[in-house]
């Protein structure tokens, strides 16, 4: 097995930990919560989720999905009980307004005797938006892409989204009438915070006086990275760092990684997290992951004994096909255009040269991005 492939699967060991189905089935698996008539599921881990929930719940009568474009699965189309919406991510479009209307009008026409279980996943605040009075969708995709160009962190973005949103920071459950409501939460950000997640999608509002809603973080970045430390365990390669150090600026982070790296000992770095990126007026083709990896590579060129994997856990890395790449550290000055393809935010084409873009399709969860560093 090469280093690319070992590299591989231990990526791969850590986002099936906590891919949607197998976190909501582990919820569920007690079946003290179970007796749930409704289901609604928002972000890109949304169809996964969706799927374990009415296994777990045969007696759910209604399912509205939404989750980003090209993220269904082949099983909602046998089943009459689900009505799945595929919308716009990261830049909202036309779907995700029509997804907002459909889950305002999801969650307040539930009769009183109605219990909700609600499936939140990162993406969802792109993909479900309900705007205010006099706003139209151009100003929202503007004011989305400004934000992104811009590279906030998502922390700062999502306060940014609630200002404006009817269904995020507790508004969507603020409409609900019913018996009880369960929100089951994949985390996406740092910290886990319920009201950052999807920008707060799946919160409780604080003055709604409902003592039978609560919610539940049941996959995380961290569970991720215990996951990929476990499968390394396995190829009897022993994990040095294992460490959510991916924020701030990429090109800081890739220094203080590389950094780590250089001075350690040989074996498996882990990292996790969600660096920023600020992009050109007119970005090429990549993402931030892809960037990161580029950026590794310069970091560590001339160390042939590393190599380096980059990716989101949802299986995308900004408006592209790929979640990620690989490179060691010999390919810096074996493929030539690496700096003008970060100054152009062209990271995926200087990839693509290298052989090193990453390609996974929808993972079905999203616990924000892992890298992994193997030396020696």
């Amino acid at each position: 097995m090469n280093a690319r492939e070992r590299l591989e699967r231990i990526w791969r060991a850590g986002v099936e930990r906590v891919r949607g189905d197998v976190a909501v089935r582990a919820a569920l698996a007690d079946g003290s919560a179970t007796d749930f008539s409704h289901v609604l599921a928002a972000g890109k881990a949304a169809t996964a989720m969706a799927r374990a929930a009415l296994e777990a719940c045969p007696q759910v009568r209604q399912c509205l999905i939404v989750t980003k474009h090209g993220h269904d699965e082949a099983w909602t189309a046998g089943d009459s009980r689900v009505r799945v919406i595929e919308a716009g991510h990261p830049v909202p479009d036309e779907n995700s307004l029509r997804a907002g209307e459909a889950a305002i009008r999801f969650v307040s026409g539930l009769a009183a005797d109605a219990k909700l279980l609600l499936l939140v996943s990162g993406g969802a605040s792109a993909l479900v938006e309900d705007m205010p009075e006099g706003m139209t969708l151009a100003d929202l995709r503007a004011r989305t892409e400004a934000m992104l160009a811009e590279g906030l962190d998502i922390h700062a973005i999502n306060a940014r989204r609630k200002e404006i949103s009817g269904v995020k920071g507790g508004k969507l459950l603020a409409r609900f009438a019913g018996r009880e409501a369960l929100s089951l939460v994949i985390s996406d950000v740092e910290g886990d915070a319920v009201s950052v997640v999807a920008s707060g999608l799946g919160m409780v509002p604080q003055a709604s006086g409902h003592t039978a809603m609560a919610t539940e973080i049941i996959a995380s970045n961290a569970i991720a990275r215990l996951a990929c430390e476990e499968a390394a365990d396995a190829l009897d390669l022993e994990t040095i760092v294992n460490d959510e150090a991916l924020y701030g600026d990429v090109a800081a982070v890739a220094a203080k990684v590389a950094d780590m790296v250089r001075q350690g000992a040989p074996g498996l770095y882990v990292f996790g997290g969600e660096p920023t990126v600020i992009l050109p007026a007119s970005p090429g083709e990549g993402g931030r992951n892809q960037a990161l990896a580029v950026l590794m590579a310069r970091e560590l060129s001339g160390m042939a004994d590393v190599a380096v994997l980059a990716a989101g856990t949802d299986g995308s890395d900004g408006p592209t096909a790929a979640a990620g790449g690989f490179v060691t550290g010999r390919d810096w000055a074996r493929v030539p255009g690496g700096a003008q393809a970060l100054a152009a935010a062209n990271s995926g084409g200087w990839l693509r040269q290298a052989g090193g873009l990453f390609v996974t399709g929808p993972t079905g969860t999203n616990v924000m991005d892992l890298m992994l560093v193997v030396k020696g």
